[in-house]
């Protein structure tokens, strides 16, 4: 084991004198970058977000670190924020979000442990007082369980100290229906789960109507819920989507946004009749490009009042005249800014808007609807540096077939858009897509001198139903010719230096990853894994017992590992099979507590690279979970990973770091010598061929 360790690091010693020599040109070439930016601007945790106004317009709350922990803050909405005081104190990991209840007599967040996805319950009267010694009011958790995963259903208008939420504790693959009152946590159980129930959903009123069913052939089925059991009422295939939105006020038809039939594509908005089951269609993109994303309905009256659709950028169709007119309004006094979110009051006269852009990550006003008053509220990250931020565009290129693949380029501020490194970041998923925006990763590599590509390969959502299904089963093939693509284009167009290309990604992200530098080794120069799976068979075969819903449909599009010729399918698109291709400078990073991508994932690949010789550098937070969650983990990782692409590619990085950093990269740090994985799990069988 030694050798190997004195091999890796007489590896990694030549790789940066290298780097020195080829790349000492381009320091030059730097120089005409804009200013460096100190990363924790970009992944430190912002002074102020997450802003929420009570529903009676009393209070606004929002999210703050205390003592180094995001918390939950609260101020009377006329009040300057140097007036909040904090009302939650979790010591251990940052709360992310949280809502009021409907009476705005209380908060409500969930938690877990560690990154392990066991959400629990949590409520806090922000008007109560603190305790003798304590900093905050008593939080109280209303969902109690060791390793149950809580999940919230619905928090209705005319019972609002009622809560309906789903608990897995009798049964780890399906949640049983309970209600829990906010004020005293006493908990009720109103329906067992042994129907293979994925969802409820509740009328204006309160009352339970429907249920989502997930079938054992992967369809997924709407059931009127009726005295003596259920009722079908409409259904959609595997490879389709429907889902229920929200009741008519008269409790007769309910919205529903779905993608069913032959000749349909987009998703679309329809009303379906709960008794008859009858179909009306209201609305699908005017432009005919991409699905319906949001539909918005007014806080006070519950009508139908928009929808939204996420095309190159974000486009809003109003329904509603004043709505529409004040929507204008907005935006003529922020141009150039997009509507990131409206959080209103209960009447809808009081709204807390957020703008961003591509170099904003987010600015918030209040606005008052009745006065058209106007009034600054907070930036998101203050100190960050607009003018020198790097600006987004939409781009597309053809892949291997001839499908078109769209996606986001950032170009880096300074230096002409020719001959640059490249970095790729394949987002995670793969049932996800990136959007125009803020998007600290792509800021951060821009700023490093990067230019930056974000595609929507296929299997992406929001482009319609056939741009989703032509990625079933194609991991690692045209998947990831959607990308290796991207990188030819920006190629073609003199954009990228073909010989210092880097990937990285988180997930799907991470796959990706492992899939560019196994089935095309010699596209990259270095690359980035985090919470990647190595090896689809073991992925599929240890997926979360809550995800039993989905299950049909991961093998209906990943793979089915249950059949000889699924498995032989999912062996060639395994990254882990074919570790002897590797010849980019990989890092792997992982969550030990991830329990959608198990730790042995990450193990493997590190082991086998490991056994052949190959070096790699790991990182593994013990307290992270599917992606990492505290600031100063992720801040330790980006500093690792800037400072891995400058080795293997001559770009800048920042040299410094806090000693709390610092010290958070030793103990992410492993030595791969350390890593056990059986040989077992290691390698199922050499597969025959890769997928390309």
């Amino acid at each position: 084991m030694d050798r190997l360790m004195s091999r890796y690091r007489a590896q990694l010693c030549i790789a940066v004198l290298a780097c020195v020599c080829v790349f000492g040109s381009l320091a030059k070439a730097n120089d005409k970058l804009a200013p460096l930016i100190d990363r924790e601007l970009f992944f430190g945790d912002p002074e102020i977000a997450g802003a929420e106004l009570s529903p009676d317009g009393t209070f606004v709350s929002f999210l703050k670190p205390l003592n180094g922990v995001r918390n939950v803050w609260v101020k009377r909405t006329d009040e300057p924020f140097e007036k909040a005081r904090p009302v939650t104190n979790d010591t251990q990991r940052p709360i992310s979000a949280y809502f009021w209840s409907r009476d705005s007599k209380y908060l409500l967040y969930v938690q877990d442990r560690a990154g392990d996805e066991n959400f629990n319950v949590y409520a806090v009267d922000p008007q109560s007082p603190a305790p003798a010694g304590t900093l905050v009011p008593v939080a109280r958790n209303l969902t109690d369980l060791t390793g149950v995963r809580a999940a919230i259903y619905a928090v209705p208008k005319k019972d609002p100290d009622t809560i309906y939420i789903g608990l897995n504790d009798r049964d780890k693959a399906w949640h049983d229906l309970y209600s829990v009152r906010i004020s005293t946590g006493e908990r009720t159980l109103l329906r067992r789960n042994d129907a293979r129930i994925a969802s409820w959903k509740f009328d204006l009123d309160g009352q339970l109507r429907l249920a989502q069913r997930a079938a054992e052939n992967g369809d997924t089925e709407i059931l009127r819920v009726d005295a003596g059991g259920f009722s079908k009422v409409y259904s959609c295939s595997i490879f389709e989507a429907c889902n229920a939105l929200e009741f008519t006020q008269d409790g007769r038809r309910v919205y529903l946004i779905t993608n069913h039939g032959e000749q349909v594509n987009l998703m679309r908005l329809v009303l379906l009749d709960v008794q008859s089951g009858q179909e009306e269609f209201v609305e699908s993109d005017p432009h005919k490009r991409v699905d319906l994303s949001r539909v918005f309905f007014a806080p006070d009256t519950d009508a139908f009042i928009g929808t939204g659709y996420v095309d190159d950028k974000v486009r809003i169709v109003w329904r509603e005249k004043t709505h529409a007119d004040d929507y204008q309004l907005l935006l003529r006094k922020m141009p150039g800014f997009v509507v990131n979110s409206v959080r209103g009051t209960r009447d809808d006269q009081l709204w807390l808007v957020t703008f961003g852009s591509d170099v904003e990550p987010g600015v918030t006003y209040l606005f008052d609807r009745r006065t058209k008053a106007f009034t600054f509220q907070f930036r998101l990250y203050e100190s960050l540096p607009r003018e020198q931020l790097a600006h987004t565009r939409p781009v597309r290129y053809p892949s291997s077939d001839g499908l078109e693949i769209p996606g986001y380029l950032t170009l880096p501020v300074g230096s002409p858009p020719k001959a640059l490194p490249l970095v790729v970041i394949p987002h995670g998923g793969p049932w996800a897509r990136d959007v125009w925006g803020y998007h600290p990763l792509a800021q951060f590599f821009a700023n490093r001198g990067f230019a930056v590509l974000q595609p929507n390969f296929r299997a992406s959502t929001g482009y319609g139903k056939k741009f989703v299904d032509a990625g079933n089963h194609e991991w690692g093939r045209k998947m990831q010719d959607d990308i290796t693509w991207g990188v030819r284009y920006l190629v073609s167009q003199g954009i990228a230096d073909p010989k210092r290309v880097a990937i990285s990604g988180g997930s799907y992200g991470g796959y990706a990853t492992l899939a560019g530098v196994t089935f095309t080794p010699d596209l990259y120069a270095a690359a980035v894994s985090n919470v990647g799976p190595s090896n689809l068979i073991t992925l599929l075969s240890s997926i979360p017992p809550y995800w039993e819903a989905g299950k049909r449909s991961l093998y209906a599009r990943v793979g089915d590992p249950s059949t000889p010729a699924g498995r032989s399918q999912l062996e060639k698109q395994s990254p882990l099979n074919f570790v002897d291709r590797i010849k980019t400078p990989l890092m792997v990073v992982q969550g030990a507590n991830d329990p959608r991508v198990n730790k042995s994932e990450s193990d493997r690949i590190v082991v086998a690279l490991r056994d052949r010789g190959f070096p790699v550098k790991y990182l593994v937070a013990q307290d992270e979970g599917h992606g990492f969650a505290t600031p100063l983990s992720n801040i330790a990782m980006f500093a690792e990973i800037e400072q891995f692409f400058a080795a293997h590619l001559g770009t800048r990085f920042q040299a410094t770091m806090r000693p709390a950093v610092a010290e958070r990269v030793k103990v992410l740090t492993v030595d791969p010598t350390s890593v056990s994985a059986s040989k077992g799990a290691a390698l199922e069988r050499r597969a025959d061929s890769p997928p390309n």
